[in-house]
């Protein structure tokens, strides 16, 4: 049975649908990349002020974050807000609708807690370049999430799960500088920084049998050289080293080294590493509350949630964030489920679940993000349908963090006993 705050959230939300949805619109249209989202904050900030939230823009010494604010008191429940894009691809990750999600559950909590005349303060928080440069990471250092009780938000995925949790990673560009020469005439002469890239590659490549799951390496070559007949004095790659905790990943990073400078030594080149500005990212803490609290919502919101389904393999900077508070990083869906994947009655679906391993039937492809196809569906009718119930689902949980003084102890008590 829904509750008066349940009917004030979604009253809510159905009121600004439109606007919420040209804003979705607007940044699928006009991706910006990480850092430099100037034109996606003055429209969120703008749409934030018509909403009653007091802004403050720039914020936490980042030119494109900001904070928006209803309320007072205490608990403090914080919506966080994304919006930067991928280069090439602009929103494959579906960041256009994570903004206008957390926005939209701001304004239904802050109306539900204002309605019932409760104290508590809606956070909207615009946290920039999640897409390797760590605006949460940079924010979290300094102070923003201290005040802040809890923490939530809503990526787009091809189905709507909980939190599965998320990878550490390190990124890492890696140059070999070697001596150029003619590739015909002199090559006795030359040292070349390619073969030390692709060196690295067939080490990584030996590497990968050994590695434990889930952990992961995966690289691209961004220097080959400039032509076939000059033996290339400079030749590079980009790497990512994810694991599932930090112990892991900086053995991980030794290893990659040792790699790197054996792949040297073999091609009488110098290798050097660099993180090219991009932050490492904590794994983090996944909340059992929290996940258990945003499923049965997401049932009653008729958002058919899976709850099969491998750990997280991506990585993001609200690892970070969940160490310095309880939080949790939900998922809804942007494309509608198979025919074949029609929940059973325990909410799963059959094409993820055992029995249907067992019987060989055919699992749908999920659909990839960080794509074009995925840059596609976060701009269709349904993906904006499927992103406001993700804010009614995000704006009821914390509804219940504020009201509910039993389930908010049950939070603190996980998070405090797991980062124990």
């Amino acid at each position: 049975m829904p509750t008066d705050s349940d009917a004030v959230i979604d009253t809510t939300v159905a009121r600004h649908a439109d606007r919420l949805k040209t804003l979705a619109r607007q940044l699928h249209a006009n991706p910006e990349l990480g850092m430099v989202e100037h034109q996606a904050v003055a429209w969120q900030a703008e749409l934030l002020g018509q909403l009653g939230f007091r802004v403050t823009v720039p914020f936490g010494g980042l030119d494109t974050a900001y904070l928006a604010v209803r309320g007072e008191g205490a608990p403090v429940v914080c919506f966080l807000a994304e919006y930067d894009a991928l280069p090439g691809i602009g929103h494959g990750c579906g960041h256009n609708l994570i903004a206008p999600a957390a926005i939209a559950a701001g304004a239904g909590l802050a109306d539900a807690l204002q309605s019932a005349g409760l104290p508590g303060t809606v956070q909207v928080m615009g946290t920039p370049g999640e897409e390797g440069k760590g605006g949460k990471v940079l924010l979290a250092k300094t102070g923003a999430f201290d005040a802040v009780d809890l923490a939530l938000m809503a990526h787009p995925r091809d189905r709507a799960t909980s939190d599965r949790g998320r990878l550490a990673i390190m990124r890492y560009d890696v140059t070999f500088h070697g001596q150029s020469a003619h590739a015909a005439v002199y090559p006795e002469l030359g040292r070349n920084a390619l073969d030390g890239v692709m060196l690295l590659y067939a080490g990584i490549n030996a590497w990968r049998q050994h590695l434990p799951e889930p952990c992961r390496v995966h690289g691209i070559v961004t220097d080959g050289g400039e032509a076939p007949n000059v033996v290339p004095d400079r030749a590079g790659a980009r790497f990512y080293l994810r694991a599932p905790d930090e112990a892991t990943l900086a053995a991980m990073a030794e290893r990659f080294a040792r790699i790197a400078e054996g792949a040297a030594l073999m091609t009488a080149t110098r290798a050097e590493l660099a993180t090219g500005g991009d932050l490492p990212y904590a794994a983090g803490r996944v909340s059992a509350v929290l996940n258990e609290a945003y499923l049965a919502v997401a049932d009653a919101l008729a958002m058919a949630p899976q709850r099969t389904g491998k750990p997280g393999r991506g990585s993001s900077d609200f690892g970070d964030v969940s160490l310095r508070v309880p939080g949790a990083h939900y998922y809804f869906g942007i494309v509608p489920p198979p025919a074949s994947e029609e929940p059973n009655a325990r909410g799963e679906h059959g094409s993820d679940s055992g029995d249907a391993k067992g019987r060989g039937m055919h699992r749908p492809a999920p659909l990839p993000s960080h794509s074009p196809q995925f840059a596609q569906a976060a701009g269709t009718d349904y993906a904006l349908d499927n992103m406001l119930l993700a804010a009614r689902a995000l704006a009821r949980v914390g509804a219940r963090f504020v009201t509910d003084a039993t389930f908010r102890e049950q939070v603190r008590e996980e998070w405090r006993a797991d980062r124990a």
